[in-house]
């Protein structure tokens, strides 16, 4: 392994999706981490809550147990007969906890939004389970009235009703059950292959309905953006070798290969060899500079995982994914391809800048990891998340890489001047500034294309990370506000990008969207810094600073609304004894008289249920009887309480009893409103 003398054959590529991450490392309450200097090797961030990165055996052996006891698992989980899991990502906390995801099959059919999450304490005690689809999966029938050549046309033609015209369908549908929207269903997945118009692959998801032939749903499962080129200087590589014969294999990370594709558009391309060990020359005109920079920022997200979130490898598992470069001719795209478990880098415009650059190799590897763990869907809000998980984490691998020519910072493609002006593909700070992304939350967010609603999450990250306002860091200037005007205080990037990755990998789902995303990083800070800390509270308030939830009291809001919220879900018996979730309130003086309870259950017949708020006395208001002639499903309303009779603060609780048998429910959570 020698020093290479690359210098600029970076370039910001495909800046695609993948759940956004926020990670709380340090001490709960810190204010934002100094920005590391550069040229300072590898400034990593303090570990934290991190356990020791489990070795590929120690996870083998964790996945290999689940799997034994998942008739046990769907047993306890009150899943139907024709229910079963399959294990797909174990995780394990420092404190012993567990958190096993499971894809879902029904009929032997695969249950497409059917996924959960099941955490378990060190003894083997479920603490929570998380899981979008709550009651017991019945689907109406198995027996397809439309054909699987008829389901496949209807998805091609689909495809090239969106202008792609170089389509196919790439293989016969597969027979499926979609549960993504709450209404389970037979159906058929059709993956569409072929090119997109700009010479990208074409992968895109078409679901189908068996019994009707509608279209349900399509996500393209070909993840890409825009990039361009940056330089990293002088960098070190893990190549194979000896004598005159190398060969750019990294054997100390999985044993990650670069290709180059020659300018092809398809099959693996030939690995990279050199007769002296020194790589490339720092320009795009010698083929050896774009592998550099791939395979320099493929070690480095590999790094970077490892190093700070104890993860080793994309899936985990100690296997690396690979590259490719020089891919089809002037294509300004880079792309993350599951099928192939690879990256794919263009040379951009004329051949003359290819998108390598450290960040959207951080990006696309990124795309891997959300993949394995949450599977964001590639669409709507879950999809900008997606998106934004990628930006998020390409951009904390660049602050941890930390080299002198490239500084971390919070610009999408700073370096490609996409926009020929010297601007950058994407901010962080302020989404707003490249024209289309979104600084905030709306109900209209999930429309926009998913590189522009990712900026709700970027921008979170940002705000959570360094706090609003105005400040210089590592020679760039920001200037964030907040959707409400009030400022946020920031917890560090160290700690932002843990609580990210936690609540990507442990609580967040396939069709998570931003509302979700905001509990999914509030069960996180309070694994990480418990309930109610300042930490917890200022992620709270952060979400509530581009409009997702309300503020909660962390002494900075007075006047405001304070919001106290319950972290994980209950499941409530079948007929069974009453359950109960506290919540912790930290506010003086007396309750109001106009208590805001807002509750959220699913279940199958909410009119089995009783339920009351449980003041800190014991005095129980009730907030909704059983009824026998209410069928519809699921709670979730707000109700209002006269309290003004008790003091705020102390331990309220939610109790809430199923009367009747053969329906059950799931307490997702609650909040109080003062």
């Amino acid at each position: 392994m020698r020093r290479t003398p690359h210098q600029r054959a970076a370039a910001t590529g495909a800046l695609v999706a993948v759940t956004a991450m926020l990670a709380v490392g340090v001490q709960a309450g810190t204010s934002t981490a100094a920005a590391p200097q550069p040229g300072t090797p590898h400034a990593k961030p303090a570990p934290g809550a991190l356990p020791a990165p489990l070795s590929p055996s120690q996870r083998g052996k964790l996945i290999r147990d689940a799997g034994a006891a998942t008739a046990t698992t769907a047993e306890q989980l009150k899943l139907g007969a024709q229910e079963k899991l399959l294990v797909k990502d174990v995780s394990k906390d420092a404190d012993g906890t567990t958190h096993t995801r499971y894809a879902r099959t029904w009929a032997g059919l695969p249950v497409l939004g059917g996924d959960l999450i099941v955490h378990e304490s060190k003894a083997g005690a479920v603490k929570s389970v998380t899981k979008p689809l709550r009651a017991q999966l019945t689907v109406p029938t198995t027996t397809a009235k439309v054909t699987p050549s008829a389901a496949a046309s209807k998805a091609v033609k689909s495809a090239q009703a969106q202008g792609s015209e170089k389509t196919k369908a790439d293989k016969a549908p597969r027979k499926v059950v979609w549960a993504a929207d709450g209404t389970p269903r037979l159906a058929y997945e059709t993956v569409v292959g072929g090119l997109q118009d700009d010479g990208t692959p074409n992968a895109l998801h078409v679901i189908t309905d068996a019994t009707t032939g509608a279209r349900i749903f399509q996500y393209q499962g070909i993840e890409n953006g825009i990039g361009n080129s940056e330089y990293s200087g002088k960098v070190t590589l893990g190549t194979s070798g000896s004598g005159s014969s190398y060969t750019l294999t990294d054997n100390g990370r999985g044993g990650h290969k670069t290709y180059n594709l020659n300018h092809g558009s398809s099959g693996t391309g030939t690995l990279f060899t050199d007769a002296d060990d020194t790589w490339g020359d720092g320009t795009p005109q010698n083929a050896q500079t774009a592998a550099v920079d791939a395979a320099y920022g493929a070690a480095e997200t590999w790094d970077y995982y490892k190093n700070v979130h104890g993860r080793t490898g994309i899936r985990g598992d100690g296997v690396a994914a690979y590259s490719r470069v020089h891919y089809g001719n002037s294509y300004v795209n880079a792309f993350w391809d599951d099928s192939c478990f690879c990256m794919t880098y263009g040379d951009g415009s004329g051949n003359a800048r290819p998108l390598t650059a450290l960040d959207v190799a951080g990006h696309e590897m990124s795309h891997g990891v959300t993949a394995a763990t949450a599977g964001l869907i590639y669409s709507g809000e879950s999809g900008g998340l997606n998106e934004a998980t990628s930006d998020i984490f390409g951009t904390a691998v660049e602050f941890y890489s930390n080299t002198a020519e490239d500084p971390g910072d919070y610009l999408i493609g700073e370096k490609i001047d996409i926009n020929g002006d010297g601007t950058p593909l994407r901010y962080m700070d302020k989404p707003s500034k490249d024209g289309a992304s979104a600084d905030y939350w709306s109900s209209s967010v999930g429309n926009k294309d998913v590189h522009y609603s990712s900026g709700v999450a970027n921008h979170f990250f940002y705000l959570l990370s360094e706090g609003s306002g105005a400040k210089d860091i590592n020679g760039v200037h920001y200037d964030s506000p907040t959707y409400d005007n009030k400022p946020v205080p920031g917890i560090g990037r160290a700690n932002a990008e843990k609580v990210w990755f936690k609540a990507l990998s442990q609580y967040m789902s396939a069709n998570t969207n931003y509302a979700a995303a905001r509990t999914a990083t509030l069960k996180a800070a309070a694994d990480l810094f418990g309930q109610g800390s300042a930490s917890y509270n200022t992620v709270a308030n952060t979400w509530a600073a581009v409009n997702v939830g309300s503020r909660v009291d962390d002494g900075t809001n007075p006047g405001g609304d304070k919001v106290y919220e319950s972290t994980g879900a209950v499941r409530i018996p079948d007929g069974g004894a009453a359950v109960t979730s506290p919540i912790t309130v930290t506010h003086t003086g007396k309750a109001p008289n106009a208590l805001k309870v807002s509750v959220d259950i699913t279940h199958s017949y909410r009119g089995d249920l009783v339920i009351d708020l449980i003041a800190p006395n014991g005095s129980s208001y009730r907030l909704k009887n059983a009824s026998t002639s209410d069928g519809a499903a699921d709670v979730k309303q707000t109700y209002t309480v006269d309290a003004s009779s008790q003091a705020a603060a102390g331990t309220w609780k939610l109790r809430v009893q199923d009367l009747y048998r053969y329906d059950s429910g799931t307490l997702n959570g609650w909040k109080l409103t003062f």
